[in-house]
């Protein structure tokens, strides 16, 4: 039962334990401090019986290193930023947890942080980044490439799903997913197909829409690209009344949200799923398959995208840079989104 303060009364705090210091385990264990920095950071050394009493002592004392500490004579931090666009969408779900698996395994934290889809406020949140963390992995970059540059002449830099030449990045390979995607809309009996653009600055954005093209008017398909929009719901909701003015009777989504926002607008529309209009997502995330329909769409391995981002910014910050980009391949997932072009229908 909570005890309620008396007017006049101060909130009673219970007093915080101080953090102990090195120069704690050197009183405890009567050796120098430099000599319990050494044992801790770097124990080969130190005397190996003096340096467990030095663990020892640390571990009854519940020390903890700080790394900001140590950063003042190293230059280290042991810790890398990641920037996304939005954190809220679950695109980054896996690719987020893929990043924390390979930061635990290096021995290093990783830090969150979002640009809301604002290339100002991300420029803002980047140069804050870099004065406290070991070197960025910036996720579907908004900035310019000058900007990118700059960055990565301050901090080693790794790149996901933007390719910059010379720095290092992880991009899908969009190609095999998107041939696949259109074969199957093809064997449908679909010559009318829509691309559902997402941001004009995107990077991925462009890469997609291009081989987009190429791929379908390869297969004697037409193509239009509809947007740019926003790579929300909202985004895709929007976009029903273009593609049914199109008359395409397939449409390839920028990325999931967007599909699941116009499989939303059918459905409010009575226009139905795949009997009238076919649809296919990007990415695969996580909830494309508990939809009514469920979404057909493109795969990208996100989770080993980024355990690879941070696995080659952990070996650029310690001098082994390798510029070449890594490509992960993209495969179809097939689901109940898209069907058969019924007779009659245009094509």
């Amino acid at each position: 039962m909570s005890e309620k303060i008396a007017a006049g009364e101060k909130a009673i705090r219970p007093a915080r334990k101080a953090q102990p210091t090195i120069y704690d385990i050197a009183r405890a264990t009567g050796v120098n401090p430099s000599t319990v920095s050494r044992a801790l950071s770097n124990p080969g050394r130190v005397n190996a019986k003096t340096a467990q009493r030095i663990r020892d002592a640390a571990t009854a004392m519940d020390y903890r290193i700080n790394p900001m500490a140590r950063a003042l004579p190293t230059g280290m931090t042991n810790t890398v930023g990641l920037v996304m666009s939005d954190i809220t969408n679950p695109v980054y779900f896996d690719l987020i947890r893929g990043a924390g698996r390979a930061t635990e395994a290096e021995g290093y934290t990783l830090v969150l942080a979002e640009s809301q889809e604002s290339p100002e406020l991300e420029a803002q949140t980047v140069q804050r980044l870099l004065a406290s963390v070991d070197g960025l992995v910036l996720v579907g970059t908004r900035l310019p490439e000058s900007d990118i540059r700059a960055s990565a002449g301050r901090k080693p830099v790794v790149l996901v799903n933007r390719a910059v030449p010379g720095l290092p990045s992880v991009i899908p390979d969009v190609v095999p997913g998107i041939k696949h995607a259109l074969d199957h809309l093809h064997g449908l009996g679909h010559r009318s197909v829509a691309f559902l653009s997402g941001p004009a600055n995107s990077w991925m954005n462009s890469l997609r829409w291009e081989v987009i093209l190429e791929e379908a008017l390869g297969r004697g398909m037409s193509i239009v690209e509809i947007g740019p929009g926003q790579p929300t719901v909202e985004g895709g909701h929007k976009g029903l009344r273009r593609i049914r003015a199109a008359g395409a009777t397939a449409v390839l989504a920028y990325n999931d949200l967007m599909a699941l926002g116009l499989l939303t607008a059918c459905q409010e529309a009575n226009i139905a799923v795949p009997e009238e209009l076919s649809i296919v997502g990007f990415d695969d995330i996580f909830g494309s398959a508990f939809t009514s329909p469920q979404l057909t769409t493109i795969r990208t391995p996100l989770g080993t995208a980024g355990e690879y981002a941070v696995r080659r910014l952990v070996e650029s910050v310690r001098g082994n840079e390798e510029p070449a980009p890594v490509e992960l391949m993209t495969e179809l997932v097939a689901r109940g989104s898209t069907g058969r072009i019924p007779p009659g229908a245009r094509t």
